[in-house]
């Protein structure tokens, strides 16, 4: 890989894990005890360096404290006739 390339995947093109306003799960290990719906939080911001801020929680946040991303999760389940 050469130079041109390295700047091209950090600085232009960065790999993006959150966007304002998604949802997120801390993994039950960061917040024991806690049932799924209390670890989750919405994004209110994505810092330059990759980490995320969250409302109603304090601090700088990285992608390895949340569970792997499942969009299917959100989707309304199908009932079934």
């Amino acid at each position: 890989m050469n130079l041109f390339e390295i700047f091209y995947r950090r600085i232009l093109k960065p790999s993006v894990w959150a966007r304002p306003q998604m949802p997120v799960t801390f993994r039950a290990e960061v917040m024991p005890g806690k049932s799924r719906e209390e670890r989750t939080f919405r994004i209110s911001r994505v810092l330059p360096n990759g980490r995320v801020i969250l409302d109603e929680v304090n601090g700088e946040h990285r992608e390895s404290e949340f569970e792997a991303l499942n969009f299917s999760r959100e989707k309304p389940q199908k009932k079934a006739d």
